[in-house]
């Protein structure tokens, strides 16, 4: 285990080695059979001491590839380049891939017409532990998967489209499934709700940082949904998959084929295009926003005494009151408080000054007051007006 920012004054080795305790990674200077280093990219100390020690783990694990069978290795690296399609570095880790080799690499596969080593310089084949970029794939590939040389192109295509037809139905079921989740949990809990993106790039590794990123902002009110990632174009079928998951489309790097915007507006999908990931994160921030319910704080107005209360008939209890601080407005919201006590909570429909109707009253003057819906008022109530003023929600 490479333990880096080692540069930092508050970086603490003990702290990181602790953490790691429960995922079962023991240092060995503390009795388990983890080696743990301590580096520094940003200034290279550690480095040298974390290439011996990968040396000595692979003498003593003795590992060893076949370089004549045919190869083996892991995606590390996929992107769509304009000029020449697909792109896949692969991390070669048993027996060799060949020029004109057929592959498969996960759903992808192809025919290698091109291999470009770490230096950029074209080469025919790469063996055990050296890493190639392939081209050829008839499409991106996503990182992690495992690359393999098969027999023909026949062999590759068939376990390739049947890897698609599987990945396919394994996503339909996943997404109908998480919207049959999040609806029974909006149901019975009456407030979550979802904000479902489909994310485009340039290549896997942005993929990946952008969903992470974004489903950073979920909280327990809102949930961001990343229900696909893809590398390349923005697509039709892109559009046809946010229109079935009312979800919105952001491309990274990339731009809508042709034809897809005239898709978009007719299904009234989104498409949201950006260059820099946090665009993007301020660009979902502010449509969470729209999605939460409102917050308000509470503002008071103005108290007032209730002098003498009047019986009207046909009309009901007015307060003969004395505004005691602040302002009072017709149509505020007012509590009564008696003894110290809140009794009721409400609004004023009126408003007087002697005979006339009056929009606010001010400190030091006295007023007839009419409390909507409520008549039983006593001589001594304190009347407390107030309003709710929206505030803005943070994320």
């Amino acid at each position: 285990v490479a333990i880096n920012k080692m540069d930092k004054p508050e970086a603490n080795l003990d702290k990181v080695k602790q953490q790691l305790m429960p995922f079962n990674l023991v240092s060995d200077d503390w009795g388990g059979q983890t080696t743990m280093v301590p580096v520094s990219a940003k200034t290279g100390a550690g480095v040298s001491d974390l290439l011996d020690m990968i040396l000595l783990q692979a003498e003593m694990m003795e590992l060893k590839a076949n370089p004549y069978k045919p190869g083996i290795g892991t995606i590390i690296e996929a992107r769509l380049d304009k000029g020449m399609g697909p792109m896949a570095t692969v991390l070669v880790q048993n027996g060799r891939i060949q020029m004109s080799d057929h592959i498969i690499c996960g759903s992808s596969f192809g025919r290698v017409k091109a291999l470009v080593n770490d230096a950029g310089g074209r080469v025919k084949e790469a063996g055990p532990a050296f890493p190639v970029a392939i081209l050829g794939l008839n499409e991106v590939p996503r990182v992690g998967d495992k690359m393999a040389v098969v027999e023909s192109a026949k062999f590759a295509r068939y376990v390739g489209e049947l890897r698609q037809k599987k990945a396919r139905e394994e996503r339909l079921s996943r997404d109908n499934r998480i919207k049959l989740v999040d609806l029974f949990k909006a149901v019975t809990e009456g407030q979550a709700k979802d904000l479902n993106i489909i994310i485009k790039a340039d290549v896997q590794g942005s993929c990946g940082a952008m969903k992470d990123a974004l489903e950073r902002l979920s909280t327990d009110e809102v949930k961001v949904n990343v229900i696909h990632t893809g590398v390349g174009g923005i697509t039709e079928a892109d559009v046809n998959l946010a229109s079935a998951s009312n979800a919105i489309i952001i491309g990274f790097h990339v731009r809508p084929m042709t034809g897809v915007e005239d898709a978009a507006k007719t299904e009234d999908v989104e498409i949201k295009s950006f260059r820099i990931i946090y665009d993007a994160i301020d660009a979902v921030k502010l449509a969470l926003k729209g999605m939460y319910d409102p917050e308000y704080e509470e503002e008071t107005l103005g108290r007032a005494e209730v002098r003498k209360v009047y019986k009207i008939t046909g009309v009901g209890a007015i307060c003969g009151s004395f505004v005691i601080s602040g302002t009072i407005s017709r149509n505020a919201q007012v509590r009564i408080i008696r003894d110290g006590v809140e009794i009721y909570e409400g609004k004023a429909n009126s408003l007087k000054r002697f005979k006339d109707d009056v929009r606010e009253v001010n400190t030091g003057y006295e007023c007839g007051i009419g409390i909507e819906n409520y008549n039983d008022i006593k001589d001594g109530d304190i009347l407390e007006f107030f309003r709710l003023k929206e505030i803005e929600r943070q994320i």
